[in-house]
C-alpha cells in the first residue's frame, strides 16, 4: 500500500503543489483583506487546502490518462507510471474520481459561488490535457488552469471579484505559461517529429525562450502592480523585487544552445519564487499592517 501511494505520488508530482499553493494563500489573504476588511479564517484556509489538492490530483491524473500514449512513444516520459504499467487505467480513473470528489466536497464548504462556478473550473482541467494536440497555446492554457487557483481562493472567502483577483490571476497565469513554455524546450525534437504542439515545436527554441521571458516580463508587471490595487506596502514590494530576479535568473541559466540546466530553472527556481513572494506578502499583511 504504502509503495502504491508513493507510485500516486510520483505520478501526479505531488511536491509540485508548491508552485501554486502559496498563490493560493495569497489570494486567499489579500482577497480577505481588500473586500471583507479581515483575515480569512482557519476553516475557509483547510477547506481550500483540500480543494486544492483535490483539483490538483484531478487534473495530473487526467493528464497523465489522457497522455498515456505519447509518453510511452517519449524517452524523457517512457517511464512514467502508467506507460510504465507501474498503474492500472483502472486505478487512476478511480484515484480521477475521489479527487474531483474531493474538490467539489471541499467547494460546498466555501462560498456558494465556488460552487456555481464549478463546471468552468472543471472544463479547464479537462480541456489542458487535450490542447497540445490541437495548439502550441496549450502553455497559456494550463497557465490560464493554475492561475484559477488563487482566483478560486479569493472568490472562497469573498464570495466575488476584484480588480486585484484578476491581476493576481494574470500574475500567475503568465507565470505558469512562461516557465512550462522553458520545460518544454526538452522535447523540442519530439514534438516536432509526433506533431505534438508547443511554442518550442512551433517558432524553435530561441524564439520559444524569447516568448517565455516577454510572459514573464508581463508576470512582473502585474505582481508590482497588486501594489496600487491593494494595501500591500514596502514588504511585497521588497519580495517582488526577489521574485523578478529568480525569474531572470531561471532565463539566465537556460540558453537556446544549453539546455542542460532546465531542471534547475523548473522546479528549485520557481518553487523558491512561490515561495519567497507569499511569505514576503504575509509579513507585509500580518506584521506592517498588523491584522
Amino acid at each position: 500500500m504504502i509503495r502504491k501511494v508513493r507510485i500516486f505520488l510520483e505520478m501526479i508530482k505531488f511536491e509540485h503543489t508548491i508552485f501554486a499553493l502559496p498563490f493560493a494563500f495569497m489570494g486567499a489573504i489579500l482577497g480577505g483583506i481588500v473586500e471583507n476588511d479581515h483575515l480569512p479564517t482557519w476553516s475557509e484556509i483547510g477547506w481550500i487546502i483540500l480543494a486544492m489538492v483535490g483539483a490538483r490530483s484531478a487534473a495530473m491524473g487526467l493528464n497523465r490518462l489522457i497522455d498515456a500514449g505519447i509518453d510511452a512513444l517519449n524517452p524523457r516520459t517512457e517511464k512514467r507510471a502508467i506507460p510504465a504499467g507501474l498503474l492500472k487505467v483502472g486505478e487512476v480513473i478511480v484515484f480521477i474520481a475521489v479527487s474531483f470528489a474531493l474538490l467539489i466536497w471541499a467547494s460546498t464548504q466555501l462560498n456558494p459561488l465556488c460552487v456555481k462556478l464549478m463546471p468552468v473550473a472543471v472544463f479547464m482541467l479537462v480541456l489542458y490535457s487535450y490542447t497540445k494536440r490541437f495548439t502550441w497555446l496549450c502553455h497559456v492554457v494550463l497557465g490560464l488552469t493554475i492561475g484559477l487557483s488563487p482566483l478560486g481562493a479569493w472568490v472562497a472567502v469573498t464570495g466575488k471579484f476584484d480588480a486585484a483577483a484578476w491581476v493576481l490571476y494574470a500574475a500567475v497565469a503568465l507565470w505558469l505559461a512562461g516557465f512550462d513554455t522553458v520545460y518544454a524546450t526538452q522535447d523540442f525534437e519530439f514534438d516536432r517529429k509526433h506533431k505534438v504542439h508547443s511554442i518550442p515545436a512551433r517558432f524553435g527554441i530561441s524564439r520559444a525562450l524569447w516568448i517565455a521571458r516577454s510572459f514573464h516580463i508581463a508576470t512582473a508587471i502585474c505582481f508590482a502592480s497588486l501594489v496600487a490595487l491593494t494595501d500591500l506596502s514596502w514588504a511585497y514590494l521588497v519580495g517582488t523585487i526577489i521574485a523578478i530576479i529568480i525569474l531572470f535568473y531561471q532565463h539566465w541559466l537556460v540558453r537556446p544552445n544549453d539546455l542542460s540546466r532546465v531542471q534547475i530553472a523548473f522546479f528549485p527556481m520557481n518553487g523558491t519564487l512561490s515561495v519567497v513572494l507569499f511569505a514576503f506578502t504575509l509579513v507585509d499583511v500580518l506584521v506592517l499592517h498588523q491584522w
